[in-house]
């Protein structure tokens, strides 16, 4: 049986000539790592700036008549007629249970003054699924497309305001999940948003792929930069308390088990119109069976993912993600714990190859976010 070809990123040579690991991730020859490690890659975008290639994940373009944003809304966990030009919101892709499917990114452009243009961000894995689902939910005269000629980078960290301005303004405009487009100095015009992945501040930059290469080579040349591969990006986010896809978070995990339920106004709630909306207005009035917390094992010892969680011998949870923090030096994870015993500061057992390991359930993050608000 043949393998199935990887795809690749506008950034391959490039990866492959900074020495990176490279392991297939959802489709595509994706670098891991990079000579520094993960350890060194973490710690360097906590105390300087971490260059990330995210151009595997999907940019889509949606363009339509009056009331796309109300049309949009019907398949997502947000409200959005309110969003005003510039601005990102954070959403979740509901199934008519309520559940994920697919977590993304949603912007409306600077220029956009009739409600009538967004741009998303979904997961890699997702996309083409993502763009046959939006394409069904919205108006015969809607369109969406997946903008393959686009690159994304990330630029993460304390010193990525003062990086990015030595090629555009964006970092004296733009706040936290704002959005704007602008000409980088040397490398075309670019769609750039103060948002990211790490709980830095730092920012996402979507450019054309022509130019991708050339600009990820002139930020690494400044000695604050490093690249970094999805190892750091792991642990970088499970530190930040940000859920992943596919492991905290999927079809079967609703808005309000994961913590989102900001994203529910009460008032979209009692009016409906959108997948899962009576499941989901009962968890929001009465509260979930299950909540994502956070959860610190007492030793050394890491619980991956699918580790049960006991309390007096019962379970009581499972984790979803889980690893080593390098900024706190210690094992942390995420999971869901019943509601009953979703409490910080409560004791319950990691079970890790059949021993019981004393842990504590905590609030997430694990270290705090340094966003510009």
């Amino acid at each position: 049986m043949n393998a199935i070809a990887l795809k690749h990123t506008p950034l391959h040579d490039l990866h492959r000539e900074l020495g990176a690991t490279m392991v297939p991730y959802a489709g595509y020859e994706m670098p891991v790592r990079f000579t520094p490690g993960i350890l060194g890659e973490h710690l360097h975008t906590r105390a300087a700036a971490g260059l990330f290639d995210v151009s595997h994940m999907g940019l889509i373009r949606i363009e339509g008549e009056s009331g796309l944003y109300e049309r949009f809304e019907r398949l997502v966990s947000r409200e959005l007629q309110s969003l005003p030009p510039g601005t990102c919101r954070y959403a979740l892709l509901l199934n008519d249970q309520g559940g994920a499917l697919d977590d993304l990114m949603i912007t409306r452009p600077g220029n956009d003054r009739d409600s009538r243009t967004l741009y998303l961000i979904v997961n890699a894995a997702c996309k083409e699924r993502d763009l046959a689902h939006i394409r069904a939910g919205l108006g015969e005269r809607d369109r969406a497309e997946l903008l393959e000629d686009s690159a994304i980078l990330g630029l993460q960290g304390p010193a990525a305001a003062e990086i990015l301005s030595h090629y555009c303004d964006a970092p004296s405009r733009l706040k936290f999940m704002h959005s704007g487009q602008y000409t980088l100095a040397g490398f075309g015009e670019a769609i750039v948003s103060r948002s990211g992945y790490t709980g830095e501040d730092g920012f996402e930059i979507a450019l054309d792929c022509a130019h991708a290469q050339a600009f990820a080579r002139s930020l690494l040349a400044r000695p604050e930069v490093m690249m970094v591969g999805l190892g750091a990006r792991d642990t970088l986010r499970l530190e930040a308390g940000l859920p992943l896809y596919g492991h905290d978070l999927d079809e079967t995990t609703t808005p309000v088990e994961a913590g989102f339920s900001w994203m529910l106004s009460r008032q979209r709630l009692e009016n409906g119109g959108f997948p899962g909306a009576e499941i989901l207005r009962r968890q929001w009035l009465q509260g979930p069976a299950r909540r994502l917390m956070g959860i610190r094992p007492q030793d050394k010892t890491i619980a991956r993912e699918q580790t049960e969680l006991q309390l007096s011998g019962n379970r009581v949870g499972i984790v979803t993600s889980g690893g080593f923090g390098p900024s706190i030096q210690g094992p942390i994870a995420m999971g869901y714990v019943e509601s009953a015993h979703a409490r910080a500061g409560t004791s319950v057992d990691l079970i890790v190859r059949g021993k019981a390991v004393p842990a504590q359930i905590v609030a997430l993050p694990f270290v705090p976010h340094r966003y510009v608000r």
